[in-house]
C-alpha cells in the first residue's frame, strides 16, 4: 500500500503577526513556519497503517523555512521517502495553489490512500485534502480520527459534532482529511533526528509557477480594534436587573 501525506507549514500563533505594508496579507519576513497540528496527525495516522499493514509512506511538503526538519523529523517517525517542492511559496500562496501544486507528484506516486489535515488555522478557501480530491476525481472525507485498510477500502471513523462518530467504509484510492490520528503523534528526540539527516534524502521537485486562482481575496487585513465599549454596571442586584431590563429594552431586544 502506498500513502502519500501533503503536509502544510503554517504561521507558529506564538509569535507576534505583524500585517504588512499593503494592509492586505502578513508580514513574510516576521513569520515563523511550524508544522500545521492536523498535518502532524496526518503524519502519524500514516505511520500507524504502515505499521500495521507494511508499505511505503511518501511527504511532501512546499519549500518554506524550516521544511527540512519537518521533514526528517517524518523520516524519523517511519516516512520511507520524503519530498520538497520549490516554487514561489515566500511570495505567497493559497489552499488552491498548494494543492495544484502537489498534484503532479501525487499522481505520479499513485498511492492507495492520500492524508491530509483536515483543516490549517490560516486557511481562508477550503480544504487542501478536498480541492485535491476533486482534481484526483476520488473520494474525499474530511474529519477522520481512525483508519483501517482492508480488500481495496478502508474503514473510517468520523467524528461530528458533540461527540457523534460515525463508521464509514470508502473505496480506495481515497483522499482523507485526518483531524486526530488514532494515537498521539509520537515524540522523536533531535539525536534521532540527526540520525536520520545523514542517512535521508529530500528530493526536490519544482512546483512551477503558483497558481493562485479560485480562492478567496483579502481586502484588508488588520489586528483586532480597541475601544471602550463595556459598560460596567453597579448597584444591587435589584438595581443591575433593573439597568440591564432598560438597555434590551432601548436595543430593542425585548
Amino acid at each position: 500500500m502506498k500513502i502519500v501525506v501533503p503536509i502544510q507549514l503554517v504561521p507558529d500563533l506564538v509569535e507576534e503577526l505583524v500585517v504588512d505594508s499593503s494592509g492586505a496579507a502578513l508580514d513574510r519576513e516576521s513569520l515563523r513556519w511550524k508544522l500545521s497540528e492536523p498535518d502532524d496527525h496526518a503524519i502519524e495516522q500514516a505511520i500507524l497503517l504502515k505499521e500495521k499493514g507494511g508499505g511505503e509512506v511518501v511527504v511532501l511538503a512546499p519549500d518554506l523555512e524550516g521544511v527540512d526538519d519537518v521533514l526528517f523529523a517524518a523520516a524519523a517517525k517511519g516516512a520511507d521517502k520524503l519530498i520538497k517542492l520549490t516554487g514561489d511559496f515566500e511570495g505567497g500562496f493559497n489552499e488552491h495553489a498548494v494543492a495544484r501544486a502537489f498534484l503532479p507528484w501525487v499522481k505520479e506516486v499513485q498511492p492507495d490512500l492520500v492524508l491530509t489535515g483536515v483543516q490549517t488555522h490560516n486557511g481562508l478557501d477550503g480544504a487542501v485534502g478536498a480541492i485535491m480530491a476533486e482534481y484526483l476525481a476520488v473520494p474525499y472525507v474530511g474529519y477522520i480520527s481512525g483508519v483501517s485498510v482492508a480488500g481495496g477500502k478502508a474503514t473510517l471513523h468520523k467524528d461530528y459534532p458533540g461527540g457523534l462518530r460515525a463508521e464509514i467504509e470508502v473505496a480506495l484510492p481515497a483522499v482523507l482529511g485526518i483531524s486526530s490520528a488514532e494515537s498521539a503523534p509520537r515524540y522523536v528526540p533531535i539525536s534521532k533526528v540527526r540520525q536520520v539527516m545523514k542517512t535521508s534524502r529530500i528530493d526536490t521537485k519544482d512546483a512551477g509557477g503558483l497558481d493562485l486562482g479560485g480562492a478567496a481575496s483579502v481586502k484588508r487585513m488588520f489586528p483586532p480594534e480597541v475601544a471602550e465599549r463595556a459598560t460596567m454596571i453597579q448597584g444591587s442586584a435589584e438595581e443591575v436587573a433593573a439597568k440591564l431590563a432598560a438597555i434590551m429594552k432601548e436595543q430593542g431586544l425585548v
